[in-house]
């Protein structure tokens, strides 16, 4: 139930009822899933959150700022990442489309984490592709496209970490809040299907040894 005191508690409690699914990961994400969209249903999420961002101590904030980051599509901003948890919670801002940079949201691509996301203002267009990888799995060799959607305000959807999508566009002003596993992969692809081109992203916080090791 969602009050006036929201914001970290409405985390914290959909926190504690997603991680009540037992394992296998893709039966507990489907489960998770049906309850994630249960959840983003209700009416006055973004001003709940909203409040909750209004709300922070100096402290907060500076901790809130510390966790997120910019990439060359959106600012991904990390509401709560309480580390005895397996779930960290985002809100991902999309720039403007004139300031994207090609290569991150536009690009074909998974990630380390499975999670499921809402849309909170705005809309995109979401493809999901079905990829060959390489016999080391390190590369994407090709891809096919399998489903493009118009997504409005209000669509909630979920991807697994194997799975690969792409957003080439977002309209002004969108909005997303996720809540994402913590990483089940070492690495993340993305691939070019204009170029061909396919890349590892490897986290910096996992290069700490390779850094030293390269000293």
């Amino acid at each position: 139930m969602l009050t006036e005191s929201t914001g970290l508690f409405t985390l914290s409690e959909l926190a504690t009822r997603i991680a009540l699914a037992g394992p296998p990961a893709v039966d507990q994400w489907t489960w998770i899933g049906r309850r994630f969209r249960r959840w983003a249903a209700q009416p006055g999420l973004r001003d709940h959150l909203r409040g909750h961002l209004r709300n922070l101590t100096p402290q907060e904030e500076l901790r809130l700022i510390s966790r997120s980051r910019e990439t060359t599509t959106h600012f991904a901003w990390c509401l709560r990442d309480q580390p005895a948890e397996p779930f960290t919670f985002w809100l991902h801002e999309y720039k403007p489309q004139r300031d994207w940079r090609h290569g991150y949201a536009d690009s074909i691509h998974n990630h380390r984490y499975h999670f499921c996301t809402t849309i909170l203002s705005g809309s995109y267009l979401h493809e999901r592709f079905e990829a060959r990888l390489s016999p080391n799995g390190r590369a994407i060799v090709s891809t096919a496209l399998l489903h493009r959607a118009d997504c409005p305000s209000g669509t909630s959807g979920t991807m697994l970490a194997h799975e690969f999508h792409r957003i080439p566009k977002a309209a002004d002003g969108t909005m997303t809040f996720l809540v994402k596993s913590r990483a089940v992969n070492p690495w993340s692809l993305s691939f070019d299907p204009d170029t061909g081109l396919s890349h590892r992203h490897v986290p910096v916080e996992a290069r700490l040894e390779e850094l030293t090791n390269h000293l």
